[in-house]
């Protein structure tokens, strides 16, 4: 990534995949089997990665547009107005006459700060034959970069491959090994990928060593970033030309360096980075680049309200520092900082911030 300059006049960017409505419950502690309980807050609000990240996007100044597909009911009605509040682009969603919308149980657990998930899939599925040519195209035009989180996978790759033959950036969000996932990735510029996904699809013994590993099994990637939750994010770069002058570091020992210079009596997120390095996984080869560490921001438990969306948010942030040109060293702690926000409120979207609050103004002039 190149270093930081203004951001152009609303990019555009575009999204693939799931968008839902989550019905938020928040409960003092989680049920037991057989017992009944009460909520002490609800709300019903649209989600789903997709829905969620662009969102966020759109709050930081980009000019998201969503493909994706609901029912004609009430729920994806009022889905579609709030995105359309929000800035983001509906008019290349598909709306089936007949079927369900997606949507989500969420149990937030107030003592122990987590949420569950219950997800229910919208019927019928997006499918190729519904997007038209002319719809994607039209989706595509002008677009900066375009994301992907891995639902509705033959749709997905038809999106992709064009967004290919267009010379439009993409990031792929990869939570876990999905149907059509490695389709996607061969195309990918960008991933960012939850904790248990690099060792999950590599098999290897770490997450360092899983990174060098996804960068070797996709010679088009420009970085991969883990999120680690509190404990913040790993970025392994990328570099262009390798210096064969280079010799060649233990990855794990790497990040263990990086880690050891945190400073653990500052709140607000940091990063810290390698210099350019070979880096070497045991058993599975080596690569020119930088390795990163991101903190996460210190969240006060009385601060803290639910971290349902925060992965979507800090991707969100993502899509906004590469339109940016943010370097990853202002990448990482501005999609941390924007994430923590986030888990400041309840659900995906309430917390997420705007490009004019003050929370952000060291980032965003």
């Amino acid at each position: 990534m190149s270093s930081d300059s203004p951001l152009p006049q609303n990019p555009v960017i575009v999204g693939f995949g799931g968008v839902g409505v989550d019905l938020l419950a928040t409960v003092e502690s989680f049920p037991k089997p057989d017992t009944k309980n009460r909520t002490t807050q609800l709300k019903v609000q649209g989600g789903g990665n997709t829905g969620n990240a662009l969102t966020c996007a759109a709050r930081l100044g980009l000019k998201p547009r969503v493909i994706s597909k609901v029912a004609n009911d009430a729920q994806g009605r009022a889905l579609m107005e709030e995105l359309e509040a929000e800035g983001v682009d509906t008019s290349s969603f598909v709306v089936s006459k007949e079927g369900t919308t997606p949507f989500s149980y969420i149990i937030i657990d107030n003592n122990t700060k987590t949420r569950t998930c219950i997800f229910t899939e919208g019927y019928p599925p997006l499918v190729p034959e519904d997007l038209s040519r002319t719809r994607l195209l039209s989706a595509l035009n002008g677009a900066r970069l375009a994301y992907f989180d891995v639902r509705m996978p033959a749709t997905a790759l038809v999106i992709a491959q064009e967004a290919f033959r267009q010379n439009i950036s993409i990031l792929v969000d990869a939570e876990r090994p999905r149907e059509g996932l490695n389709d996607l990735l061969d195309l990918a510029d960008y991933v960012v990928c939850s904790q248990n996904f690099p060792q999950a699809w590599t098999e290897a013994s770490s997450i360092p060593r899983a990174l060098v590993s996804i960068i070797l099994k996709l010679p088009r990637l420009k970085f991969v970033i883990a999120t680690l939750g509190k404990d913040g994010c790993i970025m392994l770069q990328k570099c262009a030309d390798e210096d064969s002058q280079l010799q060649e570091v233990d990855i794990d020992n790497s990040l263990k360096s990086l880690t050891t210079r945190k400073d653990d009596s500052i709140a607000t997120p940091t990063c810290i980075a390698s210099n350019v390095t070979k880096f070497r996984a045991e058993g599975i080869g080596s690569v020119c680049g930088r390795l990163y560490f991101g903190t996460s921001e210190k969240i006060p438990p009385s601060e803290l309200i639910d971290t349902t969306g925060a992965g979507d948010a800090f991707v969100g942030a993502v899509l906004y520092a590469i339109c940016a040109n943010f370097s990853p060293e202002k990448m990482l702690p501005f999609a941390s900082r924007v994430a923590a926000a986030k888990c400041r409120a309840l659900g995906a979207r309430s917390g997420l911030p705007y490009r004019t609050d003050p929370y952000l103004a060291s980032f965003i002039n």
